[in-house]
């Protein structure tokens, strides 16, 4: 059994799972400190709910591909390609985003939900279901993006959802040594290690994305002969061919076979591919320098923010001159 499909999704769920597992520490500490400790079982409803509710869609995309898949068995071939595809473009929107948006909100995290933890307690008599709205969106919110990455390699089988079940139970681990044992951890720079191996799981996600592009062009092309033309790269060119991804780059299958390790785990993990082609490393360079280059970039303003914020701060502690 194939184990290295998991580690992308083990990653991610890890990086997400963190994230809610601080927001539901700070909402306990903070009930703790306004004595509402008698909330916390809705805070760990909403945990559950929130992933419950996160795997029932995954169970709906799942469902929803097998049904589009039998429609007409004739295309088969080409909707679950072209299916795996659509889900990656999604996954890579919407993983992009989150990576680059939290980086620049991770600051303020604690703040906002402060301010949502202290609207909650103002309504007394809906405070548990507030609190409880608060932690299930934020896990929902997660989950459902670690739920697209999966039903973007919904081919690979059950093997994902082992590395999203080991990825919450670090995280939920993780959530218990910073709250409840005290243990410290940096926190910021664990964030922007996983957000590097992130920019480099989604970009292979684009390769794989492209990839199956390809595949569906291929497959409809060879069912439909009024449709022969939408391959612009023909076979004639060269003995392994692409359809619409150009010629090849390389060829690295006899020196690293995708299909065995170290090939498997980079193919897993990077999106690596023993044939790449012309529109695969244009796409792939181009997320690199757009989305690649704006974490970078909020990850440098954050920290020269940070800097400021410490010199600030040390400024109005200081002691005044005589």
């Amino acid at each position: 059994m194939d184990f290295s499909t998991a580690l992308p999704t083990f990653v991610i769920t890890l990086r997400e799972g963190v994230e809610a597992a601080l927001v539901v520490g700070i909402v306990l500490a903070l009930l703790k400190k306004a004595k509402q400790s008698r909330l916390n079982p809705w805070v760990y409803a909403g945990v559950g709910v929130g992933i419950a509710l996160s795997a029932l869609i995954g169970v709906l995309f799942s469902w929803v591909i097998q049904v589009l898949g039998t429609i007409n068995p004739q295309y088969t071939s080409v909707v679950e390609p072209l299916m795996e595809a659509v889900f990656s473009v999604l996954a890579i929107i919407m993983l992009s985003w989150m990576l680059i948006w939290m980086t620049k909100q991770a600051r303020f995290m604690k703040a906002q939900v402060e301010g949502a933890v202290t609207e909650a307690l103002k309504d007394n008599t809906n405070a548990g279901w507030g609190v409880f709205s608060l932690i299930l969106i934020a896990v929902v919110r997660e989950g459902f993006e670690t739920v697209l990455f999966i039903a973007a390699n919904f081919q690979q089988g059950l093997i994902p959802a082992l590395g999203a079940i080991g990825g919450i139970a670090l995280a939920a681990a993780i959530g218990v040594l910073l709250f409840k044992w005290g243990v410290k951890i940096n926190i910021r720079q664990f964030f922007q290690i996983m957000g590097v191996l992130l920019v480099l799981i989604v970009g292979g996600l684009v390769i794989s994305a492209l990839h199956n592009f390809d595949e569906a062009a291929a497959n409809y092309a060879l069912s439909n002969r009024a449709s022969e033309s939408l391959c612009f790269y023909y076979e004639r060119f060269t003995k392994i061919h692409s359809c619409i991804l150009g010629p090849m780059v390389w060829n690295t299958a006899n020196i690293l076979p995708e299909e065995k390790f170290p090939g498997i785990l980079l193919k897993a993990l990077f999106g690596y591919r023993e044939h790449l082609y012309v529109v695969q490393a244009v796409g792939y360079v181009v997320f690199l320098l757009t989305v690649g280059g704006l974490y970078f970039r909020s990850i440098m303003g954050g920290s020269a923010q940070d800097s400021k914020n410490i010199s600030a701060g040390q400024k109005s502690v200081s002691p005044a001159k005589e």
